[in-house]
């Protein structure tokens, strides 16, 4: 047996315990470069959002309600204006039992009673309600609110004595008032709580945010309709903040840091004060005179309702909106209204200007035997069709037709048909203006309805939709209102169900399309202005809290419309002939057209009242339109409304510019509210 060398046993043990060495050495050194890279990684790249996750879990946010902007006249005068309130919320914290919390309402209550306001007063079960303790309505971190305007001795006991209360908090809200005068009511909207089902519905994707400031509160008030819900972003303002330091817990431990809520901006209408109450009073008395009158040509007994428009010519604005009968809106005070009081106002909730409505009857079957605010235009089609005629070069400025009081078309037998006047008038020889004057049927019928159709047997009827459209009939008036209808065409069906030429021999004298208010002013401010059809405007400028002039609203023209400027003299000419005794005696000259739109509801025939004017004539400034659905002739129904329009327009600004009359001085109208809230 060989025996080992010791000296190579050691020097190869010397070599092993080397190699084993430097692997300790290379293992520590990865591992501590690793290490290093890693702490490098978690400072500058990660330390970022670590620091963001660990002020999260180092604090609360509490959000305070914003405080709404206001929302004036043109005068400056407050129409909606928030007031600011004390109210006291209640935070479940983490841990709490519904038993401890009901004791904390049997406290409250009894708290209540003893320093609050008996006029004000809540009930015990109304506090627990209010505490929402089965989560029906918010989420655990939701603070709940149990009651608004707090009395100052309930503040100040409930500030005092914090520390006998959990999860207690008092919170300054801003409530949301209206003009008690019903000021142009359905206009303006009302507000509702976003946690009432804005956010399932109107608010669903509006209310997406992760910036806590423009999170929308389950409590807070919310445009519902009208300006309310239009400008809702410009209103709203931005939320405050009560920042809590918490534990790991999640139990507060120290005091908050406060952001005060935003105020957001305040609007100023186009709408004045002195034309709109007129608008809404002319309404009211003329459906008075109209179901009361015993003269028989002016008796419409079923007239319960009445929408009046005045749109001025060369900007827009809208200087009156009145969608009557109207109600307080002070009875959404704190966003919220009984099912009592929304059965009283359901049938004038919606802007009959804008929307169908429907008057008075609560039943359904009742309900289907009148129509609707949307209504045929009846003679007040008549100018246009004569363009139309005009542009399409069917006749000229100077040709005539005999009007014998009846025009027939259709095969002969049961097919055919007549076209005559109302009350059975002949009219004669008749030029295209004189036609306009006299309302001629037959001439619309045989002269542009017929013509266009033998003209064009494929087309006619989509050129006739082109024209009318331009002029904002069956179109996007483009005013946003919520709910707003585009009208309803019916010579499309017309043609469908009949032929063409019935289609558009109908349609030239209104009897094939159902239009809006709204959409009647901005067609006779379309052709009062020579073809401008401009965007309807209710907001003439928007402020910050602090007075300063955020945005103001220039006029916006949607479309031109091109036609000789001889036919749209044509045209006025015949306008101020149409006899109106209601103007026989006016200071000023007034294009004005006439129109009894004929109606077919549950089988029998109402008419309906309508009527469009500009003024001055010579260069005309205001274009009103009036619908009074039931109302009778549009001379009788409709144009007592406009003369007061537009002499309201000329006392409280003036045609020139200049109003006629001066302002009442402040403190003198019919709200309170003459100053800036």
């Amino acid at each position: 047996m060989v025996q080992e060398d010791p000296q190579k046993r050691e020097i190869a043990n010397r070599r092993n315990f080397s190699f084993r060495l430097n692997l300790f050495f290379f293992a520590t050194f990865f591992l501590f470069s690793v290490l290093i890279v890693r702490l490098a990684i978690l400072q500058f790249v990660e330390g970022p959002s670590l620091r963001e996750e660990e002020e999260k879990r180092g604090s609360t946010n509490v959000l305070i309600p914003p405080i709404r902007g206001n929302i004036y006249d043109s005068s400056g005068k407050a129409i909606a204006y928030s007031t600011s309130t004390q109210s006291l919320y209640y935070s479940i914290e983490p841990g709490t039992k519904k038993a401890d919390s009901i004791a904390v309402a049997e406290k409250l209550f009894a708290d209540f009673q003893k320093y609050g306001d008996p006029k004000s007063a809540v009930t015990l079960e109304q506090i627990i309600k209010n505490m929402d303790l089965d989560y029906k309505k918010n989420t655990v971190s939701v603070p709940r609110r149990i009651k608004s305007g707090l009395t100052p001795q309930e503040i100040a006991y409930f500030m005092e004595n914090r520390d006998l209360y959990q999860g207690i908090d008092i919170v300054e809200e801003s409530i949301r008032h209206y003009d008690t005068s019903k000021f142009a009511v359905q206009l303006i909207g009302y507000l509702k709580k976003f946690g009432g089902g804005a956010e399932n519905n109107l608010y669903k994707d509006r209310a997406k945010t992760d910036d806590p400031r423009l999170k929308y509160l389950q409590q807070e008030d919310v445009g519902y309709d009208g300006l309310e819900y239009m400008y809702q972003d410009v209103l709203r303002g931005k939320n405050g903040l009560k920042t809590y330091p918490v534990n790991a817990a999640s139990r507060i431990i120290g005091p908050p840091v406060i952001t005060k809520p935003e105020k957001g901006d305040n609007i100023y209408l186009t709408i004045n004060r002195q034309v709109q109450e007129t608008a809404e009073q002319a309404i009211m008395d003329q459906l008075q005179f109209l179901q009361t009158t015993t003269l028989r040509d002016k008796s419409a007994k079923n007239a319960k309702t009445g929408y009046a428009v005045a749109m001025e010519v060369k900007t827009g604005k809208v200087i009156a909106m009145a969608s009557m009968p109207d109600y307080n809106a002070n009875i959404w005070e704190g966003g919220k209204i009984s099912t009592e009081d929304y059965d009283k106002i359901s049938n004038v909730l919606q802007n009959g200007t804008i929307s169908p409505v429907i008057g008075p009857y609560k039943d359904p079957k009742e309900q289907r035997k009148h129509p609707s605010s949307i209504v045929f235009l009846g003679s007040t089609q008549k100018p246009l069709t004569i363009l139309i005629g005009l542009n399409e070069q069917l006749f000229t400025t100077t040709t005539t037709y005999t009007d014998t009081g009846s025009f027939y078309y259709g095969k002969e037998g049961s097919y055919r048909r007549r076209i005559g006047n109302a009350k059975g008038h002949v009219y004669g020889v008749l030029d295209p203006a004189r036609a306009i004057g006299k309302s001629s049927n037959p001439f619309m019928a045989k002269m542009v309805g017929d013509a266009l159709y033998r003209k064009d047997p494929e087309n006619g009827v989509q050129i006739w939709d082109s024209y009318v459209k331009q002029f904002g009939l069956g179109a996007d008036t483009e005013s946003g209102l919520l709910n707003e209808s585009n009208g309803v065409i019916g010579y499309f069906h017309e043609e469908e169900a009949a032929s063409a030429q019935s289609a558009l021999i109908l349609a030239s004298f209104g009897q094939m399309g159902r239009y809006t208010t709204m959409q009647l002013a901005q067609y006779a401010a379309t052709m009062a202005s020579h073809g401008k059809r401009m965007k309807p405007q209710f907001v003439s400028e928007i402020r910050d809290s602090n007075g300063q002039v955020v945005q103001k609203f220039q006029p916006e023209v949607l479309n031109t419309i091109n036609f000789p400027e001889k036919y749209w003299k044509e045209i006025e000419d015949g306008m101020l002939q149409v006899s109106v005794t209601e103007f026989n005696n006016a200071p000023y000259k007034v294009l004005r057209k006439t129109g009894t739109s004929q109606q077919q509801v549950s089988g029998k025939t109402v008419e309906n009242s309508v009527f469009i004017a500009s003024a001055p004539a010579e260069d005309p400034v205001i274009s009103v339109a009036v619908v009074i659905p039931e109302g009778g002739f549009g001379a009788y129904g409709a144009a007592p409304v406009a003369r007061k329009i537009l002499d309201a327009y000329n006392e409280a600004i003036g045609f020139n510019g200049v109003p006629k009359k001066p302002a009442a001085p402040p403190g003198t109208g019919t709200s309170p509210n003459t100053k800036q809230p």
